[in-house]
């Protein structure tokens, strides 16, 4: 793959891998943006190993889900205290940034593995099988993520 090529395919998915890792990470900005920089500079070292008739998003999202579980492992974390958040400036959209914190709240407290379904398939729509090959399991745990997924995260925000 050319540079340029690279170049031209990591712009059309970067808005989404920012949004993927964003709710991955519970809407710590800080943090999915490092790990998405990471991921992207990795899938640019291991562009040659890109094979053409596979889905780019899908070898991109792997490495990207990949270097986020290398975080979690690594216990690599940059969560501010609450003491510390209240301190810190409010810009004009500040409000925004709490528009969705029931539902990431709610995602956030799902196991991993279906933390990662819920959001690969309903807001980077991905099929179950790009699922499976991004997150190395099969077709039918993926089915079963996303089903226990649902059903605790409805249990959530029903409450």
């Amino acid at each position: 793959m050319e540079r340029e090529q690279f170049i031209a395919l990591i712009s059309e998915e970067q808005e989404s891998l920012r949004r993927f890792l964003l709710a991955l990470c519970e809407g710590d900005r800080m943090e999915a943006e490092d790990i998405a920089q990471e991921a992207m500079v990795k899938a640019y070292i291991a562009m040659e190993r890109f094979v053409e008739r596979a889905k780019f998003s899908t070898w991109l999202f792997k490495i990207a889900y990949n270097t986020f579980l290398d975080h979690q492992r690594s216990g690599w974390n940059r969560r501010t205290d609450l003491d510390a958040a209240e301190q810190m400036p409010g810009g004009p959209g500040a409000d925004d940034a709490f528009q969705y914190q029931e539902l990431y709240e709610a995602i956030g407290t799902l196991p991993l593995k279906e933390k990662s379904a819920i959001l690969l398939f309903y807001v980077s729509g991905y099929s179950v099988k790009e699922i499976a090959k991004i997150t190395g399991g099969s077709q039918l745990a993926v089915k079963q993520q996303l089903s226990r997924g649902r059903v605790k995260l409805r249990q959530i925000l029903e409450r």
